[in-house]
Protein backbone atom coordinates (compact mmCIF):
# COMPACT_ATOMS: atom_id res chain seq x y z
CA UNK A 1 0.00 0.00 0.00
CA UNK A 2 1.16 3.71 -0.62
CA UNK A 3 -0.17 7.12 1.47
CA UNK A 4 0.42 10.28 1.02
CA UNK A 5 -0.39 12.52 3.60
CA UNK A 6 -1.22 16.05 2.44
CA UNK A 7 -0.10 18.03 5.94
CA UNK A 8 3.26 16.97 4.36
CA UNK A 9 3.16 19.22 1.46
CA UNK A 10 0.37 21.47 3.33
CA UNK A 11 1.08 22.61 6.99
CA UNK A 12 -2.02 21.81 8.66
CA UNK A 13 -3.46 19.55 6.34
CA UNK A 14 -5.43 16.21 7.78
CA UNK A 15 -6.38 14.66 4.58
CA UNK A 16 -4.43 11.50 3.62
CA UNK A 17 -5.30 8.85 0.16
CA UNK A 18 -4.12 5.44 0.42
CA UNK A 19 -3.98 2.95 -2.48
CA UNK A 20 -2.13 -0.16 -3.82
CA UNK A 21 0.00 1.95 -6.78
CA UNK A 22 1.43 5.56 -6.52
CA UNK A 23 -0.52 6.76 -9.59
CA UNK A 24 -3.99 6.33 -7.49
CA UNK A 25 -2.86 7.64 -4.99
CA UNK A 26 -1.63 10.71 -7.17
CA UNK A 27 -5.06 10.80 -8.81
CA UNK A 28 -6.65 11.00 -5.51
CA UNK A 29 -4.24 13.87 -4.37
CA UNK A 30 -5.10 15.82 -7.39
CA UNK A 31 -8.44 15.09 -7.16
CA UNK A 32 -8.53 16.64 -3.81
CA UNK A 33 -6.68 19.29 -4.86
CA UNK A 34 -9.18 20.67 -7.56
CA UNK A 35 -12.60 19.73 -5.41
CA UNK A 36 -11.15 20.87 -1.96
CA UNK A 37 -8.90 23.65 -2.53
CA UNK A 38 -10.20 25.19 -5.57
CA UNK A 39 -7.28 24.65 -7.76
CA UNK A 40 -8.17 24.51 -11.49
CA UNK A 41 -4.28 23.45 -12.83
CA UNK A 42 -1.91 21.35 -10.77
CA UNK A 43 1.29 21.77 -12.49
CA UNK A 44 3.80 19.05 -13.06
CA UNK A 45 6.35 20.34 -9.99
CA UNK A 46 2.90 20.14 -7.41
CA UNK A 47 2.61 16.24 -8.80
CA UNK A 48 6.67 15.69 -8.17
CA UNK A 49 6.12 17.15 -4.66
CA UNK A 50 3.48 14.48 -4.23
CA UNK A 51 4.89 11.65 -5.26
CA UNK A 52 8.43 12.83 -2.77
CA UNK A 53 6.39 12.15 0.07
CA UNK A 54 4.24 9.09 -1.06
CA UNK A 55 5.40 6.09 1.55
CA UNK A 56 4.80 2.59 1.37
CA UNK A 57 2.64 1.50 4.19
CA UNK A 58 2.01 -2.54 5.97
CA UNK A 59 -1.23 -3.67 4.51
CA UNK A 60 -3.75 -4.95 7.18
CA UNK A 61 -3.56 -8.35 7.81
CA UNK A 62 -5.71 -10.93 7.72
CA UNK A 63 -6.54 -12.89 11.37
CA UNK A 64 -7.70 -16.31 11.24
CA UNK A 65 -10.32 -17.32 13.60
Amino acid sequence: MKRFDSGSLIPGSTWHAEAESEAEVVRRAVENLKTLHGETEVRPDMIERIKERIVDIDAPKATKH
